[in-house]
């Protein structure tokens, strides 16, 4: 029985070992700079305040479905 699974078993071993060194290299071999510009002003010139992870009213989802769905 365990013979018959061997493979997929195998592949997910061999993906999930492959994924991990391709993330390993990329977090020590990739030249990473912070980004100044995502925290200057704006170009109106007022400086970001508040949080953009805002929750809105279920009320424009819905419209939002409406438009989606009447189109």
């Amino acid at each position: 029985m365990f013979l018959e699974y061997f493979f997929i078993i195998k592949y997910f071993f061999i993906v999930l070992v492959f994924v991990s060194v391709l993330f390993i290299f990329s977090i020590f071999f990739v030249y990473q700079q912070i980004d100044f510009e995502k925290f200057s002003v704006y170009e109106c010139g007022f400086n970001p305040y508040g949080d953009a992870r805002v929750k809105f009213d279920i009320k424009f989802y819905l419209v939002g479905i409406l438009f989606i769905i009447l189109i």
